[in-house]
């Protein structure tokens, strides 16, 4: 008994059941091609017609070489957002209260990048961590260079009077 399957086409509907037959010859017609996900019978998730043993050498160069189950969109990641956010926020106070924002900023968008890197199939984001990162450390620079103004005209003030609290 020869397997049944159902496919995804690019309008996003769903055919089938069919014969790897029928799939051949859509193949030859080019009304499917190697990154079409497709579903067979008793399988656990969707896979692409190209990753199939039976379908592979039907279409010209490379394969796919991640999966990513149709209907599941890629995500922005978390941790991409949260730098850009203390990005900016670090940038906004960094002359009173930047100091922890341009710090956990950093540490935010230094994670999304890896995170998206890691699983680019899953994530996205990479300009909003890139972002998050340029403007935190932007923030440290111009903090730093204040600071050094600062010292150098002799306009900073440490109080460490406890008793004023």
């Amino acid at each position: 008994m020869s397997a049944i399957y159902k496919i995804i086409g690019t309008n996003g509907r769903q055919y089938g059941p069919i014969t790897a037959d029928q799939i051949r010859q859509w193949i030859a017609e080019g009304r499917i091609e190697s990154r079409t996900p497709t579903f067979v019978d008793g399988a656990k998730d969707w896979n692409f017609v190209g990753l199939l043993p039976e379908f592979a050498g039907l279409f010209p160069g490379s394969t796919p070489s991640t999966i990513v189950p149709p209907g599941h969109a890629r995500k922005t990641s978390g941790f991409a957002t949260t730098g850009m956010v203390f990005g900016v926020l670090s940038l906004i106070f960094c002359c009173c209260y930047g100091l922890p924002c341009n710090i956990l900023g950093l540490v935010f968008s230094s994670l999304a990048l890896v995170q998206i890197s890691r699983h680019p199939e899953i994530y996205e984001g990479r300009g909003l961590a890139i972002t998050g990162l340029a403007l935190s450390i932007a923030s440290i620079l111009i903090y730093g260079l204040l600071l050094a103004i600062a010292l150098a005209t002799g306009n900073v003030h440490f109080n460490w009077n406890v008793n004023q609290f």
